[in-house]
C-alpha cells in the first residue's frame, strides 16, 4: 500500500483470528477480498452487499473489525460511509475500515473524528498493492491505530471554503437555473442538454457539494441555497 499515514498501536495479545465483517457490492471484489483475509489469518464473520446488510450482521455477529466500500445499492452514493458512521456512533470501538475508489467528502469527518479518530482507516483501492502490508494495516486499526491515505488528507486539507468552485462551468449553469425553480426537464431544454446529462450534472453538484441523500427536494433546496450564498459574496 502507497505511503498510507498510519498511527500505530501495540498489536492485541490474543492468537484468535481477527473476525471481519466484509461489506462491498461488487460480487468479485467481495469475494476476492474475503479470500484474500482468509489467506492472511483473518475470519470472515459475514460478506454483505448493500449497507443495510452491513448494519444487520454487524449488530447480529460482533466482528472485530468492519471493512467496507463507500458507495453501495441502492443509490451508489455513500451509503457504506453512512453505515461505518452510523455503527461507530453504536460502538465507538468498533474499528472500522472505509476501503473505496472515492474520497467521498460527505461523513469522511465524522467517520476520522469518532472515537478520537482511533480504530479507524480510509484506504483507496487503487493504491493498495500490497497484500501483507494491507493485511499489517487493518491489524494496527483493530488495535486502535488511524490508518488514512495521503489522497484523503489532501482532499480534506485542501478543501475550498466556497463550495462552488468545486463545480465545473456547466454544473454551475445547471444549479443556476435549478435556483430559478425549474425542473430537470426545464433545465435540459433552456440549456440544450439531454435530460440524462442534466440528471447526471445534479448528482455530480449535490455529491460536491457535499449533500447527504436525503429527501431530493430537500436536497435541491440546499443546494440552491448554497448557491445563493455563493452570489452574495
Amino acid at each position: 500500500m502507497s505511503e498510507t499515514v498510519t498511527i500505530s498501536t501495540e498489536s492485541s495479545a490474543s492468537t484468535d483470528p481477527l473476525r471481519v465483517v466484509i461489506a462491498e457490492d461488487n460480487t468479485l471484489l467481495r469475494e476476492g477480498l474475503q479470500v484474500l483475509l482468509e489467506r492472511n489469518e483473518f475470519a470472515i464473520a459475514a460478506a454483505v452487499a448493500t449497507a443495510e446488510e452491513l448494519i444487520t450482521a454487524t449488530r447480529e455477529a460482533a466482528p472485530d473489525l468492519v471493512v467496507t466500500d463507500v458507495r453501495m445499492p441502492p443509490d451508489f452514493r455513500s451509503e457504506g460511509l453512512t453505515a461505518a458512521v452510523r455503527l461507530r456512533e453504536e460502538n465507538p470501538a468498533l474499528p472500522v475500515v472505509v476501503l473505496s475508489q472515492y474520497v467521498e467528502q460527505s461523513y469522511v469527518a465524522e467517520l476520522l473524528d469518532s472515537a478520537g479518530g482511533a480504530g479507524v482507516g480510509y484506504l483507496l483501492k487503487d493504491r493498495v498493492s500490497d497484500v501483507a502490508d494491507f493485511a499489517d494495516t487493518l491489524r494496527r486499526v483493530h488495535a486502535g491505530g488511524t490508518a488514512v491515505d495521503p489522497a484523503v488528507i489532501n482532499q480534506l486539507i485542501n478543501r475550498r471554503r466556497d463550495p462552488l468552485e468545486r463545480l465545473t462551468p456547466r454544473e454551475r449553469e445547471v444549479l443556476a437555473v435549478m435556483a430559478e425553480g425549474h425542473s430537470n426537464a426545464a433545465i435540459a431544454r433552456r440549456l440544450v442538454v439531454s435530460d440524462a446529462a442534466v440528471v447526471k450534472h445534479v448528482g455530480n453538484i449535490m455529491m460536491k457539494l457535499d449533500l447527504p441523500p436525503n429527501d431530493d427536494q430537500n436536497r435541491r433546496v440546499a443546494a440552491v441555497l448554497t448557491y445563493l450564498r455563493g452570489q452574495e459574496g
